[in-house]
Parts: C-alpha cells; structure tokens; sequence
C-alpha cells in the first residue's frame, strides 16, 4: 500500500521505454514519494524492464495507476504542474523547480492534491498536455543540450520536494566520534600555546605584543575544534617543547 504521507503525484505521460520507468520509480522513492501514474506507456503495462531498473523500488510500479489519458490522470488534483526545459509561449506562472516544489507543499498541506506532468523521453509534453496544467516548471538546463532524461527530471523534481517538505538539512556538522570542544577547554588550549611562545619569545617587539595575543585568541576562538582536536594540539606543543629541551 502507499504510505499516508501527503505527496504531490508524479505521472508519467506516454512514457517509451520501460526502463526509464522503472528508473523514475527508483528516483521517486529515493526521495520517499510513491504516488506515480503512468499514461497511455507506448511498450503496454505491466513492463518487466521497468520491474528491473526499478530495482527496490518495484513497489511503486505494483501500486502504480494505470490511466488512458491526461485528464484522466490529474482529474482528482486542484493544481497541476508541467514540466518542460522549452518556453511554450502560454499564459501560465512559470516556476523554477524549487518554487515549484514549495508551492506544491503549501498547497497539500491546506488539503489539496498536486500533480506533477513529466512527458515522454523523445520531445517532452505536447503543448495539449501542457494547456491542462496550472502552471510550468521550467528546469533551467543548458540552451544548447536542453535535453533531460525521464528519470533525471522526476530525481530533480523528488529533490526539491523533499527541499520544500523540510527534510533536507542544509548544513550536518557532526564532530565524528569525539565531542565539540567547550570554550573553556580552548580557552585552556590557548592559554597552553600563549605561554609556550611567550617563552620562546614569540611575541616581539614589546609594542605588538598585546596586538599579537589578541590576534592569537581570536585564532582559536573562531576555530571550529573537538575534543580530539584540542589534545592532539596540546600533545603537539608539549612534543614540540619536549624536543627542544632535549636540544
């Protein structure tokens, strides 16, 4: 069964070749979407190639909606998508993928059903398919090779959705398997290095001393340090400290 989880549909308009059905279907689940209809396949349904490209994802293919045309695939859905990397001169909102894909969120989450149209490998959506949607993506690709495979432009559409639902976390900066360290515990570090140099008669002359301390801690301060780091640092010094005494 699908899951409960609010999602736009992704249907596949007259898709051609099995494979990249299948390949859809494994970038829609990448991205925990599972609402797919196919319409109108050209090589008939169900397709074994498209059962194995699709690889763990065949369950989307078993739970797929099989529709004539594209009326009937988004007849149940108030707002409805086009994809297309071409400009299809019709009055109608054209958004990059990313707007796209947060309107469609603010959209389900009021209780409404999205589609997203995706057209067929060879030359996209005919322009009668694209006068059924509400408004246009339009996926900013290179003027020169403007075109994109099938599974390319449902991985890119599964992305900026899972962007818009909120599960994309934009920056994971994970301190492995130590701890961040405390500012106490760089502070004692810096303290460490300042007497060590101060020794070795770093800070000189007199009158940019005080200037070169401060420049030292703000060193640390701003560095981004683990615990792991904070001590390999003060075995460092006392090695280096170490070493010279044998001298």
């Amino acid at each position: 069964m699908p899951t409960d989880k609010a999602q736009p549909s992704f249907v596949l308009v007259r898709p051609q070749m099995g494979e990249n059905i299948g390949a859809a279907a494994r970038a829609m689940w990448n991205f925990g979407l599972d609402r797919m209809r196919v319409v109108n396949p050209r090589d008939g349904w169900p397709n074994p190639k498209a059962v194995a490209m699709a690889s763990g994802a065949g369950r989307l293919l078993d739970e797929a909606r099989l529709m004539a045309d594209v009326d009937g695939a988004v007849g149940d859905c108030t707002f409805v998508f086009a994809t297309t990397a071409r400009s299809r001169e019709m009055t109608k909102p054209v958004y990059a993928p990313e707007a796209a894909m947060r309107l469609a969120a603010e959209k389900i989450a009021r209780g409404e059903r999205v589609a997203v149209l995706f057209g067929p490998e060879r030359a996209g959506l005919e322009n009668e398919d694209v006068a059924r949607a509400s408004a246009i993506i339009n996926v900013p690709v290179n003027s020169e090779f403007a075109s994109l495979n099938l599974a390319q432009c449902v991985l890119l559409m599964g992305y900026e959705w899972m962007r818009a639902s909120g599960e994309v976390v934009a920056l994971r900066d994970e301190p492995g398997d130590t701890e961040w360290a405390t500012r106490d515990e760089v502070a004692h570090l810096a303290l460490h290095y300042e007497e060590r140099m101060e020794e070795a008669g770093f800070f000189f002359p007199e009158h940019k001393a005080e200037g070169m301390r401060r420049n030292l801690r703000n060193f640390w301060a701003r560095m981004p340090m683990t615990q792991a780091d904070i001590r390999m640092l003060h075995g460092i010094m006392r090695q280096m400290v170490r070493w010279k005494d044998r001298g």
